[in-house]
């Protein structure tokens, strides 16, 4: 359950786009397994800047709250919305319509930067 054609960081966030515009980030499929059923998500508003590896948002399952951290620099443009009223899509479809955000990055180049998927099943498998 990890997309080929997705980008990934140590945090498991995936990053979906090549940075030539804005970038959809969302929790991997490992992460959502590891947190259980997900009850409430916080994310920024749109038109906020975010920094790479810094916290900007939280995750609340019936287990825990893990922090979200921004893969890459840049703007929020979307988020999606649909998580306020039922944040467990995160559980059932966390590579499609469980996105959080998305984010215009400041340099695009820094996308290509983070793990690929075989470098993210390495981490996650060892």
């Amino acid at each position: 359950m990890i997309p080929e054609d997705l980008r990934y960081t140590a945090e498991h966030e995936w990053v979906a786009g090549d940075g030539s515009g804005p970038v959809r980030v969302g929790i991997t499929h490992f992460a959502q397994d590891a947190l259980g059923d997900i009850v409430y998500v916080q994310l920024p508003d749109e038109g906020a800047t975010v920094q790479a590896g810094d916290s900007f948002g939280e995750v609340e399952s019936t287990k825990s709250v893990s922090e979200i951290y921004a893969p890459v620099t840049g703007t929020v443009v979307a988020r999606n919305e649909q998580l306020a009223d039922t944040p467990e899509v995160i559980n059932t479809d966390p590579y499609g319509s469980g996105w959080l955000v998305q984010i215009a990055p400041s340099d695009p180049a820094s996308v290509a930067e983070l793990l690929t998927a075989e470098a993210y099943r390495d981490l996650t498998e060892s």
